[in-house]
């Protein structure tokens, strides 16, 4: 103990050296240092992609604009209530919200620095010699010992014989082997084989791009950003250099099962189309289905769904056709298809006119008089609309599937409308009639050039994982020393690395296969009998004899090396 004074010989009390030496904590590199090994840690890694899997989930379920706009806008009018909240925490934009990018740019980086590392130690490993063979073989998970009347060159010469699958290193008077490195290296070539397929969905989403788009029978989409309902870009992408393709939709054909439990559901979607490469470039066919894309320039235009688009002609006050097209109504369901729309039509001369309509493919009548459809297809069309006149609120953004009345005075109701039916608006407004329907089909159009290095990725993941689950790394040691009564005393010692059952199996084989060796290179030895232990008369050649010590599987930490 020691006593320390100020200037003035006061004393300040008793202090010890240790007390002296304050300790300054982690500091800021040592926080920095804490941060990324638990960030490389592999548990991180694996919490990573356990949030990143759970994240996926929202956007499995709810319905995404980069899919679908005309969902998401349907999602809003079912849950008013609900959806804005969902879209404060971008559940509609899931894949490209900030949350998701940040749990996947974190599991990169985890990634990185728990593989890099990883497959430099591997390498080294596979370059160095096997460890040393440790003192008391007879602690190993499975010992076996016999005597020989051949000399322990011989033996070692025997034993390398016998693991000539292994990888052998000599250490005085015993033989170190090693083999099953494929495990570790599956196992790096499986995080590596994740990387890389991170790196090329990364890759895709920045240089790429997809659009939804809505084509109505014998109409026609050239790939341009103005013709997309929805275009997402990725940040890379150059939206005034797209693919200059075009396509036109011929016929579509829906083929629904009508009798059964399954009555209802589709059976096949085929679309018909003739397509350009480019302005210049021949025409040429292609029926389009789900799961089965049309590939043009590097582009992917896939078949989401169809539905019904009304045709209506619609005249002014004054008889004159002032509209006369097919408008796309959203279905609610896929069961029967009962579908909503609306009909704008601003150049009227005068007023403008807005229709909100509800169209029935096949239409029935239920027991209580209401008017439903009971099938998907088109079997007996009908349509109801309520009318509006004033005006439309173009001027402000607004959904082509929705009508702003706030400006527009309500006309009434349409009687049950058959194709070829027209409805005389009141009040000498003009008429509308509804003159047939055509069917439209819903497109995404994607590009994305890292499609192939994604694949290419995922099927190495596969096979490091398999190579990881069935390859077994496992050590062999072989000691042959002299004993006092001039025979060659024989160990051999197993290790496996993992807890598999056929290890001891194995070895017992090697131990067999050795002993068999070494008495067809004894001229005349009789048969061996059971060593019965250290201490007493040794008997020739005995027959090697297994010994599973307790505890039957420990861990390598009970190898030890000199």
């Amino acid at each position: 103990m020691s006593t320390t004074t100020n200037d003035a010989g006061t004393d300040t009390g008793p202090t010890t050296e240790k007390s002296a030496r304050q300790p300054g904590g982690l500091g800021p590199v040592g926080w920095l240092r804490w941060a990324w090994r638990v960030l490389t840690s592999m548990r991180t890694a694996l919490i990573l992609l356990f949030l990143l899997a759970v994240g996926a989930i929202p956007g499995s379920i709810l319905p995404q604009n980069v899919v679908s706009v005309a969902e998401v806008q349907t999602y809003f009018e079912e849950h008013p209530d609900l959806a804005p909240w969902l879209d404060r925490f971008h559940l509609f934009d899931v894949f490209s919200s900030p949350w998701y990018a940040a749990i996947y740019l974190l599991l990169f980086v985890s990634l990185a620095g728990c593989v890099f590392p990883r497959a430099m130690a591997h390498a080294r490993a596979v370059r160095s010699r096997p460890v040393r063979t440790p003192r008391n073989l007879g602690r190993m998970p499975y010992a076996a010992r016999f005597t020989t009347d051949a000399d322990p060159e011989t033996v070692l010469e025997q034993a390398r014989g016998v693991l000539r699958r292994y990888r052998i290193e000599r250490y005085g008077d015993s033989i170190s082997t090693e083999t099953g490195y494929l495990r570790e290296a599956g196992n790096v070539l499986f995080h590596l084989a994740l990387l890389g397929l991170l790196l090329a969905l990364a890759a895709g989403s920045f240089f790429g791009y997809r659009g939804n788009q809505l084509l109505v029978e014998n109409q026609g989409f050239a790939n341009t950003l103005t013709s997309y309902d929805s275009f997402y870009p990725g940040h890379w992408t150059d939206t005034d250099d797209l693919e200059p393709f075009s396509l036109h939709l011929e016929d579509f054909e829906a083929e629904f099962i009508e009798e059964g439990d399954l009555r209802g559901q589709a059976e096949s979607y085929v679309a018909d189309l003739t397509y350009k490469e480019t302005p210049r470039s021949g025409e040429e066919r292609h029926q389009l289905e789900v799961n089965h894309p049309l590939s043009v320039n590097g582009v992917q235009v896939y078949l989401l769904g169809h539905g019904y688009a009304p045709e209506f002609q619609v005249r002014n006050a004054e008889g004159e056709v002032v509209f006369d097209q097919a408008v796309p109504f959203l279905h609610r369901n896929t069961a029967t298809y009962t579908s909503d729309g609306v009909v704008k039509v601003p150049d009227t001369g005068g007023e403008q006119l807005g229709f909100v309509g509800v169209f029935l493919p096949s239409a029935v009548e239920t027991e209580s008089g209401e008017l439903v459809s009971d099938f998907p297809d088109a079997q007996n069309p009908r349509i109801t609309l309520e009318g509006y006149r004033g005006d439309l609120g173009l001027i402000d953004p607004q959904s082509v599937y929705q009508l702003q009345t706030s400006q527009m005075e309500e006309l009434g109701s349409s009687p049950v409308m058959e194709v070829g039916d027209t409805w005389e608006l009141p009040d000498g407004a003009g008429s509308i009639t509804f003159s047939g329907y055509s069917e439209y089909v819903s497109l995404q159009i994607n590009r994305d050039g890292a499609r192939l290095p994604a694949l290419a990725a995922a099927s190495l993941a596969v096979v490091g994982l398999i190579v990881t689950l069935f390859v077994r790394p496992r050590r062999v040691w072989v000691r042959a020393t002299r004993g006092e009564d001039g025979r060659t005393r024989v160990e051999l010692a197993g290790l496996g690395k993992t807890e598999a059952a056929g290890n001891n199996v194995e070895f017992h084989e090697l131990t067999t296969e050795l002993a068999g060796r070494l008495r067809g290179r004894s001229d005349g030895a009789p048969e061996p009998e059971p060593d019965p232990g250290p201490g007493s008369d040794s008997e020739p050649d005995p027959e090697p004899s297994s010994e599973a010590n307790p505890p039957p599987d420990p861990p390598e930490s009970t190898t030890t090396r000199e």
